[in-house]
């Protein structure tokens, strides 16, 4: 079985992703396509960056990820195929890969440049149907990444200036609200392994998460451990800090947006 896997800001309102997928059967009928995300805000490479590197270990080796997030589509950009952890991944060398560049060791990058694997006629405007689509579902039939184009180092990739959390001089943990989900939760760059510097054992209740003019004491185990309506922050399922409402819309109520600064003590 051949998993091809989506991650893009089309949203699905047009017929982008449908397209897409229509593509990529053409080629390889027997392909089981999973869309990850369709909601990334347009042209947004840190929460796409974000996204890639938490969700793509939850599917088996062998999965190829088509990453379109690209606003630099028909410009001088690369198009690059990473091979990391077994797993495949196809994306703009925009620096949408940064963080999983840390996350293990890569075993090959090639630039995409062979055209004997995009369709005929290439848009200037949907390389996701005309590029990314087909030369995915190649790979997905036993291409060789090798085939696509010429070897490049880990140097040679975009890298992203992504923020990361930091110790301020008052030893505040310090993050940034990176993406904001459907219900509201607003999730951060934080995750346990850096609460684990401020945060010892035993001292969880002692915590004060700050962001905006809302304050909230400890961290809570399950949305319901505050009453309808009430902010707390928790570990998300992907491992990161979140501020949310029980109940209700943290973003909107709170007033939060990406970017915003958040502060542990």
């Amino acid at each position: 079985m051949s998993i091809i896997t989506l991650l893009t800001d089309f949203g699905t309102e047009d017929a982008y992703v449908g397209v897409m997928k229509g593509a990529i059967l053409s080629i390889n009928p027997s392909a089981v396509v999973v869309d990850v995300c369709h909601y990334i805000d347009p042209q947004d490479l840190i929460e796409a960056a974000y996204l890639i590197k938490s969700s793509y270990r939850y599917f088996p080796k062998g999965t190829v990820h088509i990453i379109v997030v690209d606003p630099g589509v028909g410009g001088n950009r690369s198009i690059v195929a990473v091979k990391l952890s077994g797993h495949i991944f196809l994306a703009p060398d925009n620096g949408v890969l940064t963080l999983l560049m840390d996350e293990g060791e890569v075993d090959a990058i090639v630039r995409v440049e062979n055209t004997r694997y995009f369709l005929n006629s290439i848009s200037q405007t949907f390389h996701g149907r005309d590029i990314f689509a087909p030369v995915g579902s190649h790979i997905s039939k036993g291409v060789p990444i090798e085939k696509l184009g010429p070897h490049l180092g880990v140097q040679d990739l975009i890298r992203l200036s992504i923020p990361k959390p930091y110790i301020s001089d008052k030893d505040e943990l310090i993050g940034t609200i990176i993406s904001i989900d459907r219900f509201g939760n607003c999730i951060s760059n934080i995750n346990e392994n850096c609460l684990n510097k401020i945060v010892k054992n035993g001292s969880e209740d002692r915590l004060e998460i700050k962001i905006g003019k809302t304050v909230i004491k400890s961290l809570s185990r399950s949305y319901t451990d505050v009453g309808s309506g009430c902010p707390l922050a928790i570990i998300g399922s992907f491992g990161y800090l979140e501020i949310a409402l029980n109940c209700d819309n943290a973003g909107r109520q709170l007033n939060v947006e990406k970017g915003d600064t958040i502060t542990l003590k």
